[in-house]
This record gives structure tokens, C-alpha cells and sequence, in this order.
């Protein structure tokens, strides 16, 4: 058997990285072949197998020819005499398109040896117009490598614009483009993934709603950036350093929605955009089938934040009233992951970055207070239906202005 170690991994072991997954390709076998020697298939397009000691995954080469729009729009060919030269030509980019021989012998027909080098990333062929999923694939790489220097090829660029305006990019599923966008909210800089997206014009076709918010103003006095299209990649890169949890990323990336629909004559202002921004995020979540686990917690952040900025100047009342709407007492982890999406929309403007956010502090200690009250047994038992419910809510209450009570100082 013909075995080859493919793309990322041999990426990675050139540019210093812990490998994480290993994929090979096969060449000379047929299925029938492979399911003989105990390999076990799990391709649905195209033969792949899983081997039956590590588990890894093993293709058989192939090429591919358009025939239809979007990714989907491919006939695949495989056969004992594709060779590996051929199955890396069908590759995206030269750094994902190079391979290691049984020997450890590099096999780099396309420069990617030397792209890693130069700190380039660059497209195999001109086939690279013909999925359109490349465009989000280079817009995530660009996204983890940006840290280490790497930028998108001119000539490339070009090759994802000419996909938008040929109207390829519109054939992008739901599934890939949130399974691309999900993995770019992992990386450390974020933010690059949108500015590739923005750049060659995509962000427009699969984030119309993010698209929306470059042009519009905020007040210079609360968001020296001004642009609300680059407040939300400053928030972007300040969410990365506060969590890595792809929830609370994806609630800062989608919290102020509602901005880019505030008319004109009403900016810099922005009265009740964080209603317009759930209608959109739901629209959103909606159409790229986005996990309900984002969804909700992205929910809560667009439609409380701008009270949650203001917790320290809030009644006892108001504050209750917040935790409560926000369902904070039965998930309060969600309420806290909520709040590190709203630091992170604190520190995602110009100056702010490392200023502190005591909000959460305060937040987190009003919410400890009143959800640790409990009524007593027996004046549960003198009251009935939604007599409990107002009963422990006064108790809450008091909870909460003990808590925001000075102390008294000793005489």
C-alpha cells in the first residue's frame, strides 16, 4: 500500500506546531481493496476509511471536475492509477497541498514549502474558484496565522472577489459556512477572518447583517473608533483574550446586530438597537442553523448589555428585574458567560482594552446574594401559588440592597 501523510499535519510539523490530526492518501487501491485489508469506510462522497488501529483517516487519491455550483458541484475520480501529485493539484492552498513519503521525504510540487517561508497564503491552481468554501477556508487560515505574520496573496484576493462577483459565494451552505465561521471564532485572532471576508467582498453574501455595520457611527465620547464595523473586530480580538468558549465569542460578534439598522438621521445615536439586534440574530441563527446553545446566550447579550454596562448606576429593583429577564437565577453560568461578552464589548474600543470592568464584579455579587435566599418552611406553608413567587422576590431584594449596602465601619 501506497501511503502518504497529507496536508495540515505535514503543515504543521514544517511551521513548528503540535500536530494535532493526521490524514493520509492512498494510491494504487481501490475500495475493495482497502475494506480487505481492514480498513473501514466512512466517506459519503468520496472514498474515505478509517483504520482499524488508529482510527485515522485514509483517502483514496482523487481528482475532481466542476460540474454545477457550490461545493457539492464536483464529479470525483478515483482509481489506482490517480497519482498523489495529481490528488494535491486539487488542493486549496500550497501550504495545505504538500506530503511525506513512508520515508519522511517532503513532496512539495507547488511551493508551499516555500510559502510557509515567506508567510504566504496562496492558491494551488486557478482551479481554487470552483468551491466556494475555499473562501471561507482562507479567511479562517488567515485567521490562525495572522498572529505568526502570514497574509492572503494579492493574486489570490483577486480569485475570492472574482467567486463573489460571479455569484459562486451565493451557493455557500448553511452547514459549511457555520462549521468554517465556528472555527475561526477558535482562533486567536478572529477579527482576520472577517476583515479577509469584508475584503474580498463575501461578508456581504453570508453575514449581511455584520456586512451592515461598516459606515455607521457611534458617539466619539463613548466609542473613540467611531465606525461600528470596527468596534466589533476591536471587540473580536478582545473576546479572544477573555474566553476561549465559541458561545461567548459568538455573542460579542453578533451583539450590537441592531446598529446597522438605526436610519440615519438618528446617528450617532442608536435608541433601541438592542431589540433590532435580537430580531436579526434570530433571522441569523435561523438561517445558518447556528447551535442553541449560541443562539441563547448571544440572546442575552444583545438584549442586555447596555443594562449591564450601566449596573453600578441601577436600583436594587432594576437589578433584580435584569436578573430575572435574563433567567440568570436558574442559568447562571449562562448569565456569566454573558458577561464576559460584555467586557469584551467594554475593552473593543479604542483605549479601553485594558481598562477593568468592575460591572461584572458587581453583577456577579448581587446575583450570589439573592440567589442564595430561601423562605422558610413555614412561611411557605401560610402562602399559596403566586404568593411564593412574590414572597421569595422580596426576599431577593433585600438580599441585593444588603449586598450594595456601604459597609459600616467600626467605632
Amino acid at each position: 500500500m501506497e501511503v502518504y501523510l497529507v496536508g495540515g499535519a505535514v503543515r504543521d510539523d514544517l511551521l513548528g506546531l503540535p500536530v494535532k490530526e493526521r490524514d493520509w492518501v492512498v494510491v494504487g487501491e481501490t475500495p475493495q481493496s482497502m475494506e480487505a485489508a481492514g480498513f473501514r469506510p466512512v466517506g459519503r462522497d468520496f472514498p474515505v476509511f478509517l483504520h482499524p488501529d488508529t482510527g485515522e483517516e485514509y483517502a483514496l487519491a482523487r481528482t475532481e471536475r466542476k460540474t454545477g455550483p457550490g461545493y457539492r458541484g464536483f464529479e470525483v475520480h478515483f482509481a489506482p492509477e490517480v497519482s498523489l501529485e495529481e490528488d494535491l493539484a486539487r488542493r486549496d492552498l500550497t501550504i495545505n497541498a504538500m506530503a511525506r513519503d513512508g520515508r519522511g521525504g517532503l513532496i512539495d510540487p507547488h511551493g508551499g514549502c516555500a510559502d510557509l517561508e515567506r508567510r504566504l497564503l496562496r492558491h494551488v491552481s486557478p482551479a481554487f474558484v470552483e468551491d466556494p468554501v475555499r473562501i471561507l477556508r482562507l479567511a479562517r487560515f488567515a485567521a490562525r496565522f495572522a498572529p505568526v505574520g502570514f497574509s492572503v496573496e494579492p493574486d489570490t484576493m483577486m480569485l475570492c472577489r472574482e467567486m463573489v462577483e460571479t455569484g459562486e459565494a451565493d451557493h455557500l451552505v448553511a452547514e459549511r459556512v457555520w462549521q468554517e465561521t465556528a472555527k475561526a471564532l477558535a482562533e486567536d485572532w478572529p477579527d482576520v477572518y472577517l476583515s479577509v471576508l469584508r475584503d474580498c467582498g463575501a461578508l456581504q453574501r453570508v453575514f449581511p447583517e455584520l456586512h451592515a455595520l461598516w459606515g455607521v457611527p457611534q458617539p466619539a465620547r463613548w466609542h473613540p473608533e467611531i465606525d461600528t464595523g470596527a468596534h466589533m473586530l476591536l471587540v473580536m480580538r478582545a473576546v479572544a483574550r477573555l474566553s476561549p468558549i465559541t458561545r461567548v465569542r459568538f455573542a460579542a460578534l453578533t451583539h450590537d446586530l441592531g446598529k446597522g439598522q438605526t436610519p440615519p438621521a438618528e446617528w450617532p445615536s442608536h435608541v433601541g438597537h438592542e431589540e433590532r439586534s435580537v430580531r436579526l440574530l434570530e433571522d441569523l441563527c435561523a438561517r445558518l442553523r447556528v447551535p442553541n446553545d449560541c443562539r441563547e446566550l448571544a440572546v442575552v447579550v444583545a438584549r442586555w448589555h447596555g443594562l449591564i454596562h450601566k449596573a453600578a448606576e441601577l436600583r436594587p429593583t432594576t437589578l433584580l428585574k435584569l436578573l430575572e429577564s435574563a433567567d440568570a437565577f436558574r442559568r447562571p453560568e449562562r448569565f456569566r458567560e454573558a458577561m464576559v461578552a460584555c467586557e469584551a464589548d467594554y475593552r473593543g474600543r479604542t483605549g479601553f482594552e485594558e481598562r477593568a470592568y468592575p460591572q461584572a464584579a458587581l453583577l456577579n455579587k448581587v446575583l450570589q446574594a439573592a440567589a442564595a435566599a430561601r423562605l422558610d418552611e413555614a412561611a411557605r406553608g401560610e402562602l399559596s401559588g403566586p404568593q411564593v413567587g412574590e414572597a421569595l422576590r422580596r426576599l431577593r431584594l433585600e438580599e441585593i440592597e444588603k449586598a450594595l449596602a456601604p459597609p459600616v465601619s467600626a467605632q
